[in-house]
C-alpha cells in the first residue's frame, strides 16, 4: 500500500525532551574486527560527538523538533565540546549538568570496511545522571515525547518515565543497551523502538525476519504499549499497533558506517509522530533518514537534516503481515 509523502511544513514543530547519554566517540576504521590476540593495522581514528541520548536529540533537532537535553558530562574538554556541539544544533542544554571530577562518557567504535560496527562504552559522567522530578515535570509540560534509552542509570530512566507519564507526556523508549524492563513500567511506555536483538531479549522469541519481528512486536505490545517498532537494518522495520503489523522495507543503499542509524531513525520517528503524522508515515520517514545516515561516516556528522530526508528516495511500499 502506498502512503502520501510526509509534509515538509508542519503546522507546529513538536517539542521533545531527551533524557540520556552523551559520549565522545573515538572511531577507529579497520579492515575487520580483530580476532583474539590479533594486532591489526587500522585505517584512521577520529574524535566525534556521540552517545545515544545526544544522537537522538540531534536527530530530533535536525528533523525540525524543539529539543531539550537532560544528561551529564564531565568537567573536561570532551564535555565542553559536546555541550557546544548540541548548542550548534539549536538544542537547549540548560538541563545538561557538568559533574566535577568525572570524565565525560567515551565510546570506542570499531568500524569495519563493510560498514558494520562494534562499540565499547565507558559511561563516565553518564552514570551520575539524576532525575529532578519537579524540574522534569515542568520540562515535559506540553512536550510531544520524553525520549529515553538505557545508557544512563536504569533507576533514573524509570523515574523519568514515571514522571513524564504522570504529567501527561508520552514516552518513547529505546531500551538500548538492552536490559529487563520492570513490569510496572511497561504500561507507561507509549512507543517502543527495538532492534532484532533487543526484541528477542525482551520477549524471548526470535525477531530475525519480518514475520518473526511482527510476532515479537505483538508480544511486546501485549504488555501495555501502544506502538512497537522492530528495526531490521537493511530489511527496514516492522510497525505494530492496534491495527496489526506492517513490514516497511528499506531502500537499497551502500552502507559506509551504521553508527547512529537507529538513533537517526528514532529522531525522525519522534518528530513525525509529534507533528501528527500517522505511525506508518513516521516509520517511513525514519527509514529514509537512517538510509541517508549509513551512507556517511561518524555518529552525529552522519545524521541528516529534514530537507535532505524529504529529497531522498521513497522506500518500497509497505506490506501487511
Amino acid at each position: 500500500m502506498s502512503l502520501k509523502p510526509s509534509s515538509s511544513s508542519p503546522a507546529l514543530a513538536p517539542r521533545i525532551v531527551v533524557l540520556g547519554s552523551l559520549n565522545m566517540d573515538l572511531v577507529l576504521r579497520v579492515p575487520h574486527a580483530p580476532a583474539a590476540g590479533e594486532t591489526l593495522l587500522g585505517h584512521s581514528i577520529a574524535t566525534i560527538p556521540g552517545g545515544k541520548g545526544a544522537n537522538q536529540a540531534v536527530s530530533c533537532a535536525r528533523e525540525g523538533g524543539h529539543v531539550q537535553m537532560i544528561g551529564c558530562v564531565g568537567d573536561d574538554a570532551h564535555g565542553a565540546a559536546l555541550r557546544d556541539s548540541l548548542q550548534r544544533d539549536g538544542i537547549d542544554t540548560a538541563a545538561l549538568r557538568t559533574v566535577a571530577g568525572e570524565p565525560t562518557g567515551t565510546a570506542l567504535i570499531l568500524v569495519e570496511d563493510g560498514g558494520q560496527n562494534r562499540i565499547v562504552m565507558i559511561p563516565g559522567a553518564n552514570a551520575r545522571v539524576e532525575v529532578d522530578e519537579a524540574a522534569l515535570k515542568q520540562q515535559v509540560q506540553g512536550a510531544a515525547f520524553l525520549v529515553a534509552q538505557f545508557e544512563t542509570p536504569m533507576e533514573q530512566v524509570a523515574r523519568g518515565i514515571a514522571v513524564a507519564h504522570g504529567a501527561g507526556c508520552k514516552v518513547l523508549l529505546n531500551p538500548s543497551p538492552v536490559q529487563a524492563i520492570a513490569e510496572p513500567l511497561w504500561p507507561l511506555i507509549d512507543t517502543l523502538v527495538v532492534n532484532e536483538i533487543e526484541a528477542q531479549t525482551l520477549c524471548g522469541q526470535s525477531a530475525d525476519s519480518p514475520q518473526e519481528a511482527a510476532q515479537a512486536g505483538q508480544a511486546l505490545r501485549a504488555r501495555g504499549i501502544a506502538r512497537v517498532v522492530v528495526t531490521l537494518g537493511a530489511r527496514g522495520a516492522v510497525a505494530v499497533d492496534a491495527d496489526g503489523a506492517r513490514h516497511h522495507p528499506a531502500p537499497k543503499v551502500q552502507a559506509v558506517d551504521t553508527t547512529a542509524a537507529g538513533d537517526t531513525f528514532l529522531g525522525a520517528l519522534a518528530v513525525a509522530l509529534g507533528e501528527g503524522q500517522s505511525f506508518d508515515e513516521a516509520v517511513r520517514l525514519g527509514i529514509r533518514a537512517a538510509a541517508l545516515c549509513i551512507q556517511q561516516p561518524g555518529a552525529q556528522p552522519s545524521i541528516p537534516q529534514r530537507d535532505a530526508v524529504l529529497r531522498s528516495p521513497m522506500p518500497p511500499d509497505w506490506i501487511k503481515l
